[in-house]
This record gives structure tokens, C-alpha cells and sequence, in this order.
């Protein structure tokens, strides 16, 4: 694929492909005007801008459901071939992996649930793979997408870069923190939580005038937890996958003079990003599930 400059290489291989509704008026790649609005493909980053929050990053969901599909199939195959013997193979592999995640579970979740193990597996495979795809050459697959035949105008595989597809997991830890709050402590105990602490009064006129406070703070700190979870995740593959990209434009022939040594050093990143987003999310819903205040 040629590129008249470095900077739009750069910008061509940050798009996703995107889907959605190109409202009427807008102005197409080709400068003209749109007399009726419709659904398509952006061919350029202005038509993917003027389509708005409602469109979809047709790649990113691609690649994270296809990801997700191929995790729970490997992992259905090796448990119907478990058995009560040694473990070879892929099932050592995969029986690996559930009982190191098992352990993080008993060690940093206090309270009662079954759904906190499959969901922290879940979570730490599931990242590790969206990650993993970071290790693909990056011209790769634009190419094989666009000149072999297919025509599609932009292509990006790691969905963690993609800050629709992080926020939306934190999003639904988020709910799960909420629902596991009201469900230990009640609604009352809940409310309580956002409102009496982490100052406190023996005095009740005192009390009623710190209950906006702690409000405020508990709620900031609330809701920090998602956006610091889907951000993080978010912030450190982007970078990760700007490097990259930037080494091959800069370096041509020559990239896997800088990407080597970076992907190297990259496969310590994707996977103890995984790792931090399952620790966290563990840690986020055994503090929703303490009742002893």
C-alpha cells in the first residue's frame, strides 16, 4: 500500500472501519454533498467524524467477538477432554491458566460467589487475546484487506485500541459493581455507603452537613473505577500499537530493526495488562460484596 506521507500512513493505519449513518449534507472524500442520508463504510476519517456517536467500529467488534468465540471453544474442547489423569499438551496449558486465576480469585476476592472465577477467566484470556494481536505486523493485514481484493479502506485488530471496546467491559464491571453492592448490602446500606463515609460524626447535625461531602467524594471515586479500568487498558495498547506503526513508517525495509526488540518487550505488556484488568476488576467487586461496615 503506498502513502504520500509518513503522517498519513500513520493516520491510515490508526482508523477503524467504520459503519454508520452519513447524515444529509454531509460532504463525502470526494467533496461532494450527501442529497439523502444513508448507511455505509467511511472511505475517509471526515465521513467516519460525520457520522457521529452512533456508528460502529465494524473491526474492533469483529476482531473481539471472533477472539472471544475461539477462547470459549478451545476452552469447551479441553474440558470435554479432561480427565482425572496428568494433563499433556494444550489441556496442561489451559488447566495452567485456570488454576492461576483460580488462585488470584482465593487470594483477593472475600466474598461469595460463583460467578467471579468464570468471569476473571473470562476477562484474563479474553484481554490476553485482543492484546496478543498487537503482535501481528501492522501492514499486514491492511494490505491483505485493501489490495488483494476485498477493497475495504481501513482495517485495525487490536480492539484494545479501541477505546469503545475497553470502556465497554469497564462498563459492564461497572454494573456488576452496583449490582452486587445492592444486592450484599440493600439498598439502604448502598446509599449509606455513598453517604456516610469516609467522614463521620457522633454529632447528627455534623453528620447531615458531611452527607453532601461524602456523597461527592464516594461518587467520584465510584465512578473513577470504570473509567480508570477501560483507560488504562485503553491507553497503554494504543501507545503500544502507535510505536509500531510509527517504527514502520519511519524505518520501511528496515522496521523489524525497531519492532523486533519492541515486540519483544510488548509481550510482557499485553499480557500483564490482562492481568492488571482481571486484578482490578476481582478487587472492585470483593469491595462490593464487604458488608461489614
Amino acid at each position: 500500500m503506498a502513502y504520500d506521507t509518513t503522517t498519513g500512513y500513520i493516520k491510515h493505519h490508526l482508523l477503524n472501519l467504520t459503519w454508520g449513518k452519513l447524515p444529509e449534507g454531509a460532504k463525502t472524500c470526494d467533496g461532494e454533498t450527501v442529497s439523502q442520508a444513508s448507511w455505509q463504510i467511511a472511505h475517509c476519517a471526515d465521513e467516519a467524524q460525520q457520522m457521529g456517536f452512533m456508528a460502529f467500529h465494524l473491526d474492533s467488534l469483529a476482531w473481539s467477538g471472533g477472539l472471544g468465540i475461539l477462547f470459549c471453544l478451545v476452552f469447551w474442547l479441553m474440558a470435554r477432554k479432561a480427565t482425572t489423569g496428568v494433563p499433556t499438551g494444550m489441556l496442561n496449558f489451559v488447566e495452567s491458566i485456570v488454576e492461576f486465576v483460580d488462585n488470584q480469585v482465593r487470594d483477593s476476592f472475600h466474598g461469595r460467589s460463583k460467578i467471579i472465577a468464570p468471569l476473571s477467566l473470562t476477562i484474563f484470556v479474553w484481554v490476553f487475546l485482543m492484546n496478543l494481536m498487537d503482535l501481528v505486523p501492522v501492514d499486514f493485514i491492511p494490505t491483505v484487506v485493501m489490495d488483494w481484493g476485498l477493497g475495504i479502506p481501513y482495517h485495525k485488530i487490536v480492539a484494545t485500541t479501541d477505546p469503545n471496546i475497553t470502556m465497554s467491559m469497564a462498563i459492564a464491571v461497572f454494573l456488576l459493581i452496583i449490582f452486587y453492592s445492592i444486592k450484599v448490602k440493600g439498598v439502604g446500606g448502598f446509599v449509606g455507603e455513598l453517604t456516610l463515609h469516609p467522614f463521620n460524626a457522633p454529632n447528627k447535625f455534623a453528620m447531615v452537613f458531611l452527607i453532601p461531602v461524602n456523597f461527592v467524594l464516594e461518587t467520584v471515586s465510584l465512578l473513577a473505577k470504570p473509567i480508570s479500568l477501560g483507560m488504562r487498558l485503553f491507553g497503554n495498547m494504543y501507545a503500544g500499537e502507535f510505536v509500531f506503526i510509527l517504527s514502520s513508517a519511519m524505518l520501511g525495509a528496515w522496521q523489524a530493526l525497531g519492532s523486533v526488540p519492541w515486540a519483544i518487550f510488548h509481550i510482557l505488556i499485553i499480557t500483564l495488562q490482562a492481568f492488571i484488568f482481571m486484578v482490578l476488576t476481582i478487587v472492585y467487586l470483593s469491595q462490593a460484596c464487604e458488608d461489614t461496615h
